[in-house]
Protein backbone atom coordinates (compact mmCIF):
# COMPACT_ATOMS: atom_id res chain seq x y z
CA UNK A 1 0.00 0.00 0.00
CA UNK A 2 2.97 2.51 1.02
CA UNK A 3 4.74 1.63 -2.32
CA UNK A 4 1.66 1.93 -4.33
CA UNK A 5 0.59 5.72 -2.24
CA UNK A 6 4.66 6.23 -3.01
CA UNK A 7 4.47 5.29 -6.84
CA UNK A 8 1.27 7.64 -7.70
CA UNK A 9 2.06 10.84 -5.49
CA UNK A 10 4.36 12.75 -8.10
CA UNK A 11 1.72 11.59 -10.99
CA UNK A 12 -0.95 13.30 -9.25
CA UNK A 13 1.43 16.19 -8.12
CA UNK A 14 2.08 17.18 -11.48
CA UNK A 15 -1.69 16.96 -12.49
CA UNK A 16 -2.61 18.92 -10.08
CA UNK A 17 -1.32 22.19 -12.15
CA UNK A 18 -3.39 21.70 -15.31
CA UNK A 19 -6.67 20.26 -13.45
CA UNK A 20 -6.43 23.49 -11.06
CA UNK A 21 -6.37 25.39 -13.91
CA UNK A 22 -9.39 24.01 -15.51
CA UNK A 23 -11.72 23.44 -12.09
CA UNK A 24 -10.69 27.44 -11.08
CA UNK A 25 -13.20 28.24 -13.99
CA UNK A 26 -15.72 24.96 -14.08
CA UNK A 27 -15.86 24.28 -10.20
CA UNK A 28 -14.50 27.20 -8.76
CA UNK A 29 -16.79 30.03 -10.48
CA UNK A 30 -19.32 28.66 -12.82
CA UNK A 31 -20.99 25.59 -10.74
CA UNK A 32 -21.42 27.73 -7.59
CA UNK A 33 -23.15 30.50 -9.38
CA UNK A 34 -25.45 27.99 -11.73
CA UNK A 35 -26.63 26.07 -8.25
CA UNK A 36 -27.63 30.00 -7.25
CA UNK A 37 -29.95 30.21 -10.30
CA UNK A 38 -30.68 26.25 -10.77
CA UNK A 39 -31.09 23.25 -9.85
CA UNK A 40 -28.54 20.61 -9.19
CA UNK A 41 -29.11 18.39 -12.10
CA UNK A 42 -28.79 21.40 -14.43
CA UNK A 43 -26.33 22.79 -13.27
CA UNK A 44 -24.01 19.64 -13.58
CA UNK A 45 -25.99 19.50 -16.89
CA UNK A 46 -24.78 23.04 -17.85
CA UNK A 47 -21.17 22.92 -16.39
CA UNK A 48 -20.96 19.45 -18.17
CA UNK A 49 -21.85 20.32 -21.71
CA UNK A 50 -20.25 23.75 -21.50
CA UNK A 51 -16.66 21.97 -20.22
CA UNK A 52 -17.48 19.11 -22.95
CA UNK A 53 -17.46 22.41 -25.81
CA UNK A 54 -14.97 23.91 -24.84
CA UNK A 55 -12.68 20.75 -25.34
CA UNK A 56 -13.96 20.12 -28.48
CA UNK A 57 -10.82 22.25 -30.76
CA UNK A 58 -8.67 20.66 -28.64
CA UNK A 59 -10.21 16.92 -30.33
CA UNK A 60 -10.82 18.62 -33.57
CA UNK A 61 -7.35 20.81 -34.12
CA UNK A 62 -4.63 19.97 -31.34
CA UNK A 63 -4.80 15.78 -31.96
CA UNK A 64 -6.32 15.28 -28.04
CA UNK A 65 -8.17 12.15 -28.90
CA UNK A 66 -7.77 8.25 -29.29
CA UNK A 67 -6.76 7.22 -32.64
CA UNK A 68 -10.64 6.21 -33.26
CA UNK A 69 -12.18 9.11 -35.61
CA UNK A 70 -12.44 12.83 -34.04
CA UNK A 71 -16.63 12.51 -34.64
CA UNK A 72 -16.32 9.63 -32.76
CA UNK A 73 -14.36 11.41 -30.08
CA UNK A 74 -16.08 14.20 -29.95
CA UNK A 75 -19.31 12.30 -29.06
CA UNK A 76 -17.67 10.25 -26.23
CA UNK A 77 -16.18 12.83 -25.09
CA UNK A 78 -19.55 15.04 -24.53
CA UNK A 79 -21.08 12.49 -23.15
CA UNK A 80 -18.18 11.78 -20.23
CA UNK A 81 -17.32 15.22 -19.85
CA UNK A 82 -21.25 15.82 -19.06
CA UNK A 83 -21.66 12.76 -17.20
CA UNK A 84 -18.17 13.83 -14.62
CA UNK A 85 -19.85 17.10 -14.30
CA UNK A 86 -22.19 15.30 -11.89
CA UNK A 87 -19.70 14.10 -8.97
CA UNK A 88 -17.82 17.18 -10.00
CA UNK A 89 -20.48 19.65 -8.91
CA UNK A 90 -21.86 17.64 -6.29
CA UNK A 91 -18.14 17.58 -4.40
CA UNK A 92 -17.40 21.22 -5.40
CA UNK A 93 -20.70 22.03 -3.56
CA UNK A 94 -20.72 19.54 -0.94
CA UNK A 95 -17.40 20.69 0.20
CA UNK A 96 -17.28 24.13 -0.32
CA UNK A 97 -14.05 24.14 -1.93
CA UNK A 98 -12.48 23.21 -5.84
CA UNK A 99 -9.39 21.09 -4.00
CA UNK A 100 -11.62 17.98 -3.67
CA UNK A 101 -12.37 18.07 -7.50
CA UNK A 102 -8.69 19.09 -8.81
CA UNK A 103 -8.12 16.43 -7.11
CA UNK A 104 -10.59 14.25 -8.62
CA UNK A 105 -9.54 15.21 -11.65
CA UNK A 106 -5.71 14.82 -11.55
CA UNK A 107 -6.27 11.00 -10.24
CA UNK A 108 -8.27 10.58 -13.36
CA UNK A 109 -5.82 11.67 -16.16
CA UNK A 110 -3.16 10.11 -13.84
CA UNK A 111 -5.22 6.45 -13.90
CA UNK A 112 -6.69 6.71 -17.18
CA UNK A 113 -3.74 8.17 -19.23
CA UNK A 114 -0.89 6.40 -17.44
CA UNK A 115 -2.12 3.61 -16.09
CA UNK A 116 -4.91 2.06 -17.88
CA UNK A 117 -4.65 2.59 -21.57
CA UNK A 118 -0.73 1.20 -21.47
CA UNK A 119 -2.27 -1.99 -19.82
CA UNK A 120 -5.16 -2.20 -22.48
CA UNK A 121 -3.98 -4.43 -25.80
CA UNK A 122 -4.84 -3.21 -29.20
CA UNK A 123 -7.78 -6.07 -30.46
CA UNK A 124 -8.90 -3.71 -33.27
CA UNK A 125 -11.95 -2.40 -31.82
CA UNK A 126 -9.93 -0.78 -28.22
CA UNK A 127 -9.91 2.58 -29.28
CA UNK A 128 -13.31 2.49 -29.31
CA UNK A 129 -13.93 1.20 -25.93
CA UNK A 130 -11.23 1.79 -23.42
CA UNK A 131 -9.13 5.53 -23.21
CA UNK A 132 -11.05 8.64 -22.72
CA UNK A 133 -12.43 8.52 -25.68
CA UNK A 134 -14.18 5.36 -25.51
CA UNK A 135 -17.38 4.02 -24.82
CA UNK A 136 -16.95 2.30 -21.30
CA UNK A 137 -16.49 5.82 -19.99
CA UNK A 138 -19.90 6.14 -20.77
CA UNK A 139 -21.20 2.58 -19.46
CA UNK A 140 -19.20 3.10 -16.21
CA UNK A 141 -19.65 7.23 -15.95
CA UNK A 142 -23.57 7.10 -16.02
CA UNK A 143 -23.16 5.02 -13.19
CA UNK A 144 -21.39 7.38 -11.20
CA UNK A 145 -23.35 10.23 -12.76
CA UNK A 146 -26.37 8.20 -11.27
CA UNK A 147 -25.37 8.13 -7.70
CA UNK A 148 -23.99 11.33 -7.28
CA UNK A 149 -27.31 12.64 -9.02
CA UNK A 150 -29.50 10.20 -6.26
CA UNK A 151 -27.33 12.02 -3.29
CA UNK A 152 -28.21 15.46 -4.58
CA UNK A 153 -30.87 16.24 -1.15
CA UNK A 154 -27.32 15.70 0.47
CA UNK A 155 -26.53 19.53 -0.52
CA UNK A 156 -26.64 22.30 1.34
CA UNK A 157 -28.72 24.51 -0.13
CA UNK A 158 -27.65 27.79 -2.08
CA UNK A 159 -28.01 31.31 -0.73
CA UNK A 160 -30.69 32.87 -3.38
CA UNK A 161 -29.57 35.60 -5.48
CA UNK A 162 -30.67 38.85 -4.15
CA UNK A 163 -31.10 37.87 -0.43
CA UNK A 164 -28.68 38.98 1.82
CA UNK A 165 -27.11 36.40 4.45
CA UNK A 166 -26.14 39.03 6.44
CA UNK A 167 -27.88 40.99 9.25
CA UNK A 168 -28.07 44.92 7.24
CA UNK A 169 -25.64 47.21 9.50
CA UNK A 170 -27.01 49.76 11.23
Amino acid sequence: MVETLLAITPGIVVGILPALGEEIGWRGLLVPQLARLTSFTRTALLSGVIQAVWHWPFVLFAGFSSAAPSWFALIVLTITVTLAAFPAAWLRLRSGSVWPVVLAHASFNLYVQSGFNPLTRDTGITEYIVDEFGAAFILSGTVIAYVFWRLRHRLPKPPQEGVASEEPVS
